[in-house]
């Protein structure tokens, strides 16, 4: 029966109720997987916020762990700092003290020192006066014999108008005949007389002068006790052993030339024993190539960059010491308020030598020596010690800079607003230019003494041999001058005269015209006796 009834209905339809069936089922099917997809999204949505949240949530934490951490090491960090800062504030504090206390004790010394001086000072105004009573007691008796010259001068001129009337009576001579005799005769009497009396007044002027002048130069000079060290154009630096000569030329030579740049001195490597010699005229250079290989063999590493590096730290070094060492000289002295580029060319002159001799330490000498006259003599010794510390200053540039070391100085003096005083002690401590002050005179003298004392200077042989020379060929030019010998290393000049052309007045004048002559003509440290001897000798036989 079913079949029949599936029989009589229309394919049609039965493919229509099909496709029907089908769509109503894929719908069913699209709704219900819609329906599981919003839920399925729904739930993802949730989880993602719960998983964000606790993301956030452990990232807070996370982050308020890592700012208490940063805090917590700041705080360290800052306390750290903090006793590190107090520390270095307690060291300073002790320095600063011990600085005060060491300034304090020096201070005590110096008003010590000062208080002696003036006790000194007391004690030789007091020997002043005394001086100068016998200087007004020597003037009198020199009044008294000048008064006893004209009386003697009257009865000469008496004996003479009597001695010319004999003559008129007696001889058989014109007048003026007569009257030429009796000139001759009293002229060479008159200057016998002469030569004895101005021997006489010299001769106690010269012992009260000498006298005087070697107390006060002699006070001066024990007031200064300056070193001396003969420097020359070379310098030694010892080696722990030989296997450094390799070292120290490097590769090819590279090493040697690289520190040979770099100084500006020749390096000399020979076969002496543990040693390399330093040649150059620079002192300063020459010091500092010194420092440099002592500074590199006790480092160990030489090569190229590592002694340019080296020597521009000595450098440095060398600069500062300067400065100190300028510094320490004015404050020895006394001398205050210069300029600081003055004081760091006065540091210069520590490696500055002349004649085997310090500059820097000369320039010390001769500031305390000419202080020291100054307040002797009543001149003023700020300017004296200023003058005489300046007064060299010029050479500490004059190998770099053209003209003489005085030159240099008064244009240094002048450039830093130096006074007037103290350009023209400088200018006239050689004795270039006439002197205009007590205290040029003192600066002078007390150049002089400090380059002529024993030790101070060394003089080439060759200069010395010449210089006596010279200075026997000015003796010997004179007339009457049989032989002349230069004795203790050209400080004194024996002049033998022959008797039968130069008599005993004669040899005074000689004397003077030849001191007159060697000071004109001739350059020398300190001072030349001139001694003239005159000696007549009569011999015969017994036969």
């Amino acid at each position: 029966m079913a079949q029949l009834i599936f029989a009589q209905i229309d394919p049609g339809i039965v493919i229509l109720f099909s496709i029907i069936g089908v769509a109503v089922g894929a719908a069913a099917c699209f709704f219900v997987l819609t329906k599981l997809s919003k839920t399925r999204i729904g739930t993802a949505k949730e989880e993602a916020a719960a998983l964000k949240a606790k993301a956030e949530s452990e990232a807070e934490k996370i982050r308020k762990e890592a700012a208490k951490e940063a805090m917590l090491e700041a705080k360290e960090e800052r306390h750290k700092l903090r006793a590190e800062f107090e520390r270095e504030k307690e060291k300073f504090k002790t320095e600063f003290e011990r600085e005060t206390k060491e300034r304090k004790s020096e201070i005590q010394k110096t008003e010590a020192r000062i208080l002696q001086k003036e006790d000194s000072i007391d004690k030789k105004e007091q020997q002043l006066d005394m001086k100068r009573d016998a200087v007004e007691k020597q003037k009198q008796d020199l009044l008294k014999k000048e008064a006893d010259l004209a009386v003697l001068e009257s009865e000469l001129s008496r004996a003479n108008e009597k001695m010319l009337a004999e003559l008129e009576k007696v001889a058989e001579l014109t007048k003026q005949e007569a009257i030429d005799r009796l000139m001759e005769g009293l002229v060479e009497e008159a200057k016998k007389d002469a030569v004895n009396v101005v021997r006489e007044i010299e001769n106690a002027a010269r012992e009260d002068g000498l006298k005087r002048a070697k107390e006060i130069v002699g006070q001066s000079i024990q007031k200064c006790a300056a070193d001396y060290a003969s420097e020359i154009t070379v310098s030694v630096v010892p080696l722990p052993n030989e296997e450094l000569k390799g070292r120290i030329i490097g590769r090819v030579g590279r090493n040697i030339r690289a520190l040979e740049s770099a100084t500006g001195v020749d390096l000399i490597i020979d076969d002496t024993p543990d040693v390399v010699t330093l040649s150059g005229f620079d002192p300063v250079r020459r010091e500092i190539a010194r420092v440099t290989l002592e500074k590199l063999i006790a480092d160990g590493r030489i090569h190229p960059a590592r002694i340019e590096e080296m020597v521009e730290r000595v450098k440095k070094d060398i600069e500062a010491g300067m400065k100190e060492a300028g510094e320490a000289a004015a404050f020895d002295t006394g001398v205050f308020g210069l300029h600081p580029e003055l004081i760091k060319l006065l540091g210069r002159l520590k490696y500055r030598t002349s004649y085997g001799q310090n500059i820097l330490k000369h320039s010390l000498e001769v500031a305390n020596i000419a202080g020291a006259m100054a307040a002797e003599l009543g001149a003023d010794v700020k300017i004296a010690k200023r003058a005489g510390l300046l007064h060299d200053i010029g050479k500490a540039v004059d190998s770099t800079v053209e003209g003489t070391h005085i030159q240099i100085g008064v244009d240094i003096a002048k450039k830093f607003k130096e006074s007037k005083e103290v350009i023209h002690c400088i200018a006239a401590h050689h004795g270039e230019i006439q002197t205009e002050s007590i205290e040029a005179i003192l600066v002078q003298a007390a150049d002089a003494i400090s380059g002529a004392r024993p030790g101070a200077r060394r003089e080439s042989v060759e200069n010395y041999v010449k210089r006596l020379e010279r200075l026997e060929d000015i003796a010997n030019s004179f007339t009457g001058v049989e032989q002349s010998y230069a004795i203790q290393a050209g400080r004194e000049i024996r002049v033998i005269v022959k008797p039968n052309e130069v008599d005993d007045s004669m040899t005074v004048f000689l004397a003077k015209e030849i001191a007159h002559k060697l000071e004109s003509e001739l350059d020398y440290p300190g001072q030349i006796k001139v001694n003239v001897i005159r000696e007549l000798r009569s011999i015969e036989y017994a036969k």
